[in-house]
C-alpha cells in the first residue's frame, strides 16, 4: 500500500473516465457475447431473435477480469512494460475475448472479427456457438498460454513463464475457486525457486468473488488478517483492493498495480546489484468484488449480483420471459454503449486511451506465442557420448547415466542464453542424471546450510516434491518458447494426468491454429521403472502413464521404450529437437545390456520397430514364432528366452522383433507412426503365433494390434499388479514375464512342440520353481540368471 516513499497514485478526472470508459466498453462486449447474437449495438429495440438460442458461458467472473485486464493496460502503457497476463479463473474467455477485441489484437489474428459492428456482432455470435469458440481461455484466444479448462495451474504456469525471463513481468489471475485446489496451493511455493537476477517476476492477483458454482469459497471467507497471514507465511506482501463502487476500485487498482510493479523493480534491482541480498518477499494484490458485479441485482425475486446465482447465465430464460428480456436489455444498456462505441461500432478514443500499442499489447505479445521466440537447441553429436557396443550383450551401462552426460553438455551450451531446464520432483540424483549438476546447479532462493549440495540461486535444474509444480512450470516454460525436460519415477508421473490432458489438447488445438508458432516439445523421461523397483516395492510400480497417453490425440503424443543405452540417446536426440508433442521415453536407470552401436541405435529408432536378425535364428527362413519385446526388461528377458530356443530347440526358426516407437503398431490410419497392413505382417507375420514381453500393462498391446491380421496368434506378457519388493528376477517371475515362461509360451503355442518338447518344457517349469526355492533361501537371483549375458 502506499508509504512514504511512495504515496500512491494520483488519478486525474480524465484518466479516471477513460479507464472506467475502458472497462464498462469490456463489461458490455462480455455480456454481449453470452447473449447476443444479432443487434450488438442495441441500435434498435432488444427481441427474442436478437438472442442465442442458448445461452452458454459464465458471467460471474467476468467483470473482476475486466478490472484486470483495464488496469494492466495502464501500466503496461504508463511503464513500458513487458508483461503477459495468465487468466486462471475457469470460464474467463469473455473477458479475454473483449479485452483482445478492445485492443485490436483479437482482429489482427482473425481479420474477419473487425473491430466495428460488423466484427463486434461475429464476435458476439462465435463465442460458445457450433464453429465458433470455447468459453474458456483457450488456445483461439491471442495472449493466452493457459487454458482454463481446468483449475489449479495458473500460478504454476506463470511462474514457468517468468523463469529465465528477466524482463517479463507475469501477472496471474486465480479464482478463489482455483485457490481451493492442492497444486494451486503447492504454487505459492514456487517464489523460492524464483531467481530475482535471471528470472523475471510474477505478480498474483487473487480475485476474490466469494462464491464458486453453488458454494462460498474458502479464502473469500477468511478474515482479512487471517488471509494476511497465510499469504505472508507463502512469502508475499499482500496488497488488498476491496470496493463495490466502480469509482472508488479504479482508484485503489491503479494504487495497487504502482505499489506492486514499485516494489518488484525496487527488489530486482536490489538483488542484481547486490549478490548477497536475502530472498525477496514479493507483492500479492488481494481483489475483492462482487461476483457477478454491475450484472442484475435481481432476477425473479431472487439476489444475483454478489451471490453465487450470478456464476453462469444470470437471465436465463430471455428468448421465453420478457421480463427477463427487458431486463437484459436494461443491464446492457446500463453500460452506455453509446458513449463508448462510434455508431460504426468502432471503440471510440476515450475507451482506448489507456491501451498499450504494438507488442506490448496483452493479446499480442510474443511471450504468449512461444514458437515465435523458441530457438533449436544445441545439442552436441552423439559420437561424443555414445556407448561402445562391440558384440551385442557383452557389456553393461545404465542408460540414464549415459544421458545425463548428453544433458550435462546441453546444459553448459545454453548457460548464456538460459532457455533449457530440467526438472523433477527430487530425483535428479536417484534417476543417475546428477552429471547435469556438474553445469547447473539446482535452483534455490530458501536457506542453504553447510550440509547442502549443489544448490544455486542461479540454478536451472528444479526439484520440489510436487509433480504438479514440475509438470506447470515446464509448461510454462515451453510455452513461452523456452526448452526442457521432465524426469520421474514412472508409477508418480500419474499425479499429472489430467494437466497432460490439458497440455495435449493444447497442442492438438494449436495445430489447426496458423498463427500459433510450433513450440518445443513436452519430454518426459520415465525411469525407476516398475520392474526394479527392489527398495520400494508395489507402492512404486505402475507402468500406466503410456497408456494413458497413447488414448490422446495422435497427432500430438509419441511414446518410445529405447532397449539400451544408445537407443536412449537417440531416442532422447529426436525428442529434444521435435515440435509440438509430448514425448514419453521410458528407459530404466539399472545397469543394462549394450545391445546396438550408435549407428544401429539410430537407424533402429527411425524404423520404430525391426528384427534383430542376430538375435533370432530364422537363417532367411520363415519364421516358426516371433519373439517380440518393447521395454529394457523384456528385451532382456526376450534374448535370454532366444538363446535358450537355440540351445533346447536349435531347429526352431526364432524371429526376434524389438519395438521402441509404440505407435509403430497402431495402423498407419490411426496415427502418423503407425504400419500398414503390409508392413505389419511382413514384420510379424499373418499367421505364426507371436510372443510379445511387454514393459507395461499387456492389454495395451492388444488394444494396439487388435485389427491386424495375426491378432488371433498374438500372445502378450507384462506387468499384471504381481508386485511387491523382491528380487529383480522375482518380478518378471511374479508376472509370467520371464524367460522360462517365454519359452513355455512358445511350446504352448508352436503347432507339434507341445509332444516334441514336453521335456524342455518341464525343465523350464523347474527352473521357475528352483528360483523361487532361492531367492527365500539366499535372498537374491539365481547365478545363472544373475550372471547371464548374451554371450554365454
Amino acid at each position: 500500500m502506499p508509504d512514504a516513499e511512495h504515496p500512491g497514485t494520483v488519478l486525474t478526472d480524465e484518466e479516471l473516465r477513460t479507464l472506467d470508459a475502458h472497462w464498462r466498453a469490456a463489461n458490455y462486449l462480455a455480456a454481449g457475447q453470452i447473449y447476443l447474437m444479432s443487434n450488438p449495438l442495441l441500435t434498435e429495440p432488444l427481441r427474442p431473435e436478437h438472442i442465442k438460442p442458448r445461452l452458454l458461458g459464465h458471467w460471474g467472473t467476468s467483470p473482476g477480469l475486466n478490472l484486470v485486464y483495464t488496469h494492466l493496460n495502464r501500466v503496461i502503457k504508463a511503464r513500458d512494460l513487458n508483461a503477459l497476463c495468465i487468466w486462471g479463473p475457469g470460464h474467463g474467455g469473455p473477458s479475454v475475448f473483449a479485452g483482445s477485441w478492445l485492443e485490436g489484437s483479437y482482429s489482427e489474428t482473425y481479420p474477419d472479427v473487425t473491430r466495428d459492428a460488423e466484427g463486434m456482432a461475429k464476435l458476439f455470435k462465435q463465442f460458445s456457438f457450433p464453429g465458433g469458440v470455447p468459453s474458456h481461455v483457450a488456445p483461439d484466444v491471442p495472449g493466452s498460454i493457459h487454458e482454463g479448462g481446468e483449475l489449479g495451474y495458473s500460478l504454476a504456469h506463470a511462474y514457468g513463464a517468468a523463469f529465465d525471463n528477466p524482463d517479463l513481468v507475469v501477472a496471474c489471475v486465480i479464482g478463489d475457486g482455483e485457490a481451493e485446489t492442492g497444486p494451486l496451493a503447492a504454487s505459492w511455493h514456487s517464489n523460492k525457486f524464483l531467481d530475482p537476477v535471471h528470472d523475471g517476476a510474477v505478480l498474483p492477483i487473487l480475485h476474490l468473488n466469494g462464491y464458486k458454482i453453488a458454494n462460498p469459497t474458502v479464502l473469500a471467507r477468511l478474515p482479512e488478517p487471517e488471509l494476511d497471514e497465510l499469504l505472508r507465511g507463502y512469502g508475499h506482501e499482500p496488497i488488498h483492493v476491496t470496493s463495490d463502487d466502480p469509482l472508488q476500485v479504479h482508484r485503489a487498482m491503479a494504487e495497487a498495480f504502482d505499489a506492486a510493479l514499485d516494489r518488484i523493480a525496487e527488489l530486482q534491482r536490489t538483488a542484481r546489484e547486490d549478490e548477497g541480498a536475502e530472498r525477496p518477499h514479493w507483492p500479492v494484490i488481494v481483489l475483492r468484488t462482487p461476483k457477478g458485479w454491475t450484472g442484475p441485482a435481481e432476477v425473479d425475486g431472487e439476489p444475483v449480483a454478489g451471490t453465487w446465482r450470478s456464476h453462469q447465465v444470470p437471465l436465463a430464460g430471455v428468448r421465453e420471459n420478457p421480463e427477463h428480456l427487458r431486463q437484459l436489455e436494461a443491464w446492457l444498456k446500463s453500460y452506455r454503449p453509446e458513449e463508448l462505441f462510434g455508431a460504426d461500432g468502432r471503440p471510440r478514443a476515450d475507451v482506448l486511451a489507456c491501451v498499450p500499442s504494438g507488442a506490448r499489447r496483452l493479446g499480442a505479445t510474443p511471450h504468449a506465442n512461444g514458437g515465435l521466440l523458441v530457438r533449436g537447441l544445441p545439442i552436441p553429436s552423439l559420437d561424443d557420448f555414445a556407448v561402445p557396443v562391440e558384440k551385442p550383450g557383452s557389456a553393461l551401462h545404465e542408460p540414464t547415466r549415459v544421458l545425463g552426460a548428453l544433458l550435462r553438455q546441453i546444459m553448459k551450451d545454453t548457460a548464456t542464453r538460459r532457455d533449457f531446464r530440467l526438472v523433477g520432483p527430487d530425483e535428479t540424483a536417484s534417476n543417475r542424471l546428477q552429471a547435469v549438476l556438474d553445469a547447473s546447479g539446482k535452483a534455490w532462493q530458501a536457506q542453504v546450510l553447510q550440509v547442502d549440495e549443489h544448490l544455486d540461486r542461479h540454478g536451472r535444474v528444479m526439484e520440489v516434491l510436487s509433480e504438479h509444480l514440475c509438470q506447470g512450470w515446464l509448461e510454462g516454460y515451453l510455452l513461452t518458447g523456452r526448452h526442457g525436460l521432465f524426469s520421474c519415477y514412472e508409477a508418480f508421473v500419474h499425479i499429472v494426468d489430467s494437466m497432460v490432458n490439458q497440455h495435449i489438447k493444447w497442442l492438438k488445438t494449436s495445430r489447426r491454429l496458423p498463427w500459433r508458432a510450433p513450440i518445443a516439445s513436452l519430454n518426459y523421461l520415465l525411469t525407476s521403472h516398475v520392474w526394479r523397483q527392489d527398495h520400494n516395492g508395489f507402492s512404486h510400480q505402475d507402468p500406466g502413464f503410456v497408456d494413458h497417453v497413447l488414448n490422446k490425440s495422435p497427432e500430438v503424443v509419441r511414446v518410445y521404450l529405447p532397449p539400451d543405452a544408445n537407443t536412449l540417446l537417440s531416442v532422447a536426440d529426436h525428442a529434444l529437437r521435435s515440435r509440438d508433442y509430448v514425448n514419453v521415453i521410458v528407459a530404466g536407470k539399472q545397469p543394462c545390456f549394450d545391445w546396438l552401436s550408435l549407428d544401429q541405435a539410430r537407424a533402429h529408432c527411425a524404423r520404430g520397430a525391426g528384427i534383430w536378425e542376430w538375435a533370432g535364428t530364422e537363417n532367411g527362413a520363415e519364421p516358426d514364432v516371433v519373439l517380440a519385446c518393447a521395454g529394457d526388461v523384456p528385451t532382456q528377458e526376450v534374448l535370454a528366452a532366444a538363446q535358450l530356443l537355440r540351445r533346447h530347440l536349435p531347429e526352431l526358426a526364432v524371429r526376434v522383433v524389438n519395438v521402441v516407437d509404440m505407435a509403430r503398431l497402431m495402423p498407419r490410419e490411426e496415427h502418423p507412426h503407425g504400419m500398414s497392413d503390409f508392413e505389419y505382417d511382413g514384420l510379424f507375420t499373418a499367421d505364426k503365433p507371436v510372443i510379445f514381453a511387454y514393459h507395461g500393462y499387456p492389454w495395451l498391446i492388444h488394444r494396439l494390434a487388435y485389427r491386424r491380421t495375426g491378432h488371433r496368434n498374438l500372445h502378450v506378457r507384462g506387468y499384471k499388479e504381481a508386485g511387491t519388493t523382491t528380487t529383480p528376477f522375482d518380478m518378471v517371475v511374479r508376472n509370467d514375464l520371464d524367460r522360462y515362461r517365454l519359452v513355455m509360451d512358445v511350446i504352448d503355442r508352436v503347432p507339434g512342440l507341445a509332444v516334441r518338447a514336453a521335456a524342455v518344457r518341464q525343465q523350464m517349469a523347474d527352473a521357475r520353481t528352483r528360483h523361487e526355492a532361492w531367492i527365500r533361501d539366499h535372498g537374491t537371483d539365481m547365478p545363472e540368471v544373475a550372471d547371464w549375458t548374451w554371450a554365454s
